[in-house]
């Protein structure tokens, strides 16, 4: 994509960027990034999830939405945009200058990139918890298989658990359904080094 550089953008102007681009653009505090995958792994991640879960929530009265979903974030706005993301029920939707914004996804699913892993996994995840309805979080690296599921209980504390066995299954609290590493990771393999995907600012720093 291309933009003139500039230190600060108005939300005004990220919207209409926002509109006019395939990527997923976020905002943060002037800046804009772009949260597209950006690798063979990422893209094959999430294409995994897509043909995997979907269909079975679907199935059981479920919803689930691509990465391309806009996402409310009260403590973020206007919104974020998830690699995958579900709830059970209906879905509820507000209108953010003309876009969709889904507001009561219960489940989040990011797929982590090591120059992405730190933020998702402490700045995004904290802003995420300012969604009321959301209450289950997973992280799927993609240079080695290894996701984190964290479940939000009663008190409000956030149960985590890893896990790094391809046949391990991951049994949803939140939604009918569960996954498997194996289906995952279908086709992915895990080379030595993983190719750089920072966060992509289309501002100077």
């Amino acid at each position: 994509m291309s933009a003139q550089p500039k230190l600060k953008y108005t939300l005004q102007e990220y919207l209409k960027m926002d509109r006019g681009d395939d990527a997923r653009l976020e905002y943060w505090d002037g800046e804009i990034f772009d949260m597209a995958g950006g690798s063979e792994w990422h893209y094959e991640i999430e294409g995994n999830l897509i043909a995997t879960l979907k269909p079975r929530l679907n199935a059981r009265g479920c919803r689930a939405f691509t990465g391309n979903t806009r996402l409310k974030v009260p403590s973020l706005p206007p919104y974020r945009y998830g690699d995958f993301s579900a709830l059970c029920g209906k879905a509820q939707f507000e209108q953010v200058e003309g876009a969709a914004v889904l507001t009561n996804p219960s489940l989040i699913i990011e797929v982590l990139s090591k120059s992405t892993e730190g933020f998702e996994r402490g700045d995004k995840f904290t802003h995420y918890q300012s969604i009321p309805s959301f209450c289950e979080y997973l992280l799927v690296s993609q240079h080695r298989p290894h996701v984190t599921h964290l479940v939000k209980q009663a008190d409000g504390s956030w149960n985590q658990r890893e896990y790094n066995d391809m046949n391990a299954m991951i049994k949803f609290a939140a939604l009918d359904g569960e996954l498997s590493l194996q289906e995952i990771y279908q086709a992915v393999s895990f080379p030595d080094a993983e190719p750089p995907h920072p966060l992509i600012g289309l501002n100077p720093r």
